[in-house]
């Protein structure tokens, strides 16, 4: 599939202003310098991860992380930042509201996500605007003090330097302050422009019905509570046409398949990574994993791993030496994606 002309229904100054927002954002790292082009790159990501509520929080969240750090490594350590890292008090929620969930952390907890092994943290979900506009500045604050790299805004498109390869990272939510998941033209535009900025391109999305009912990728639109929450396959095949080169998915809470198509890898959920009494943790609502991904300097899979992990207690993550997590994301993998199932 190709750009359509301007002037068409996504609009010529609706691109203009995508394609603007984009160089301006990536002109710093885009002039690293080059030198010798390695032979790959080495990515872990896992799924989402906040720790508590205030004031529901962890009393060491410097310590939290500590029996997975060892395994949060690669050229980039990548995660669904599910909250805000804010004071502010006025959230979403009612008062006395018992359906409505509205996450925060102290700013001062990025040092912590950072010290775990964190170099890249996306907020398109529908946590980022938990505490409004002055939760979402103090949370792209805090992770830019705490040396983090973030992605999630409308028209954001982040590059960074990366063995001397330019890797940009985009993310989707169906959601008025993300880019639109729902809105494939103009998602399909930023992710080209993004493609033409940089080496390699990966995508996060949050997508698809939530739940330990929701392990399956369907194919089709999917819903939670009566939310569109978007076709996450018809639109991680339609990134990956506009020059993606990896698509992390979240969002459903539990671990979902993943596939290989166009030699691209596409996750389609990696659960929950880390919280303290934020998610349910019964069941398999409890497995979680560390995706390791190497990919060529053109973003083409070369490999990749699962260390399967487990939320102990108020949602902790430990390894988990059954390595349940791999084998539930190999079966349903299997069962997805048949031959092209990532394996």
């Amino acid at each position: 599939m190709r750009f359509r002309k301007l002037g068409d229904s996504v609009g010529a100054v609706k691109r203009l202003i995508l394609a603007v927002a984009a160089v301006l954002l990536v002109a710093a790292p885009a002039s690293a310098a080059r030198a010798a082009v390695p032979k790959s790159i080495s990515i872990a990501a896992v799924g989402d991860t906040i720790l508590g509520n205030t004031p529901q929080l962890p009393g060491s969240p410097a310590k939290y992380f500590r029996s997975v750090a060892p395994r949060l490594q690669g050229d980039v350590v990548f995660g669904n930042l599910e909250g805000t890292l804010t004071n502010a008090s006025a959230s979403k929620c009612g008062a006395g509201s018992s359906e409505c969930f509205a996450f925060r952390n102290p700013p001062r907890f990025a040092r912590a996500f950072k010290a775990a092994g964190f170099t890249v943290m996306n907020h398109a979900n529908n946590h980022f605007g938990d505490f409004g506009r002055a939760g979402e500045a103090d949370t792209i604050r805090a992770l830019r003090r705490a040396g983090i790299t973030q992605s999630g805004r409308p028209a954001d498109i982040t590059v960074i330097p990366v063995k001397n390869l330019r890797v940009a990272f985009l993310g989707f939510a169906p959601y008025d302050n993300t880019p639109s998941l729902l809105d494939l033209p103009v998602a399909r535009n930023l992710i080209e422009v993004a493609a033409s900025l940089a080496d390699i391109v990966v995508v996060a999305i949050h997508a698809g019905a939530e739940g330990s009912n929701a392990l399956h990728v369907s194919g089709h639109e999917e819903h939670d509570v009566g939310e569109d929450r978007g076709n996450p396959e018809r639109f991680a095949h339609m990134a990956v046409h506009a020059g993606a080169d990896l698509v992390l998915g979240s969002g459903p809470h539990v671990l979902r398949g993943m596939e290989i198509f166009h030699r691209r890898l596409i996750a389609y959920s990696l659960g929950n990574f880390a919280g303290f009494h934020n998610f349910n943790t019964s069941g398999v609502l409890s497995l979680s994993a560390i995706l390791h991904v190497s990919l060529d300097p053109h973003g083409r899979f070369r490999s990749g791993r699962i260390t399967s992990v487990r939320l102990a207690g108020p949602g902790r993550p430990v390894p988990d030496r059954s390595d349940s997590a791999a084998h539930l994301i190999r079966r349903l993998s299997r069962a997805d994606f048949g031959r092209v199932a990532f394996r």
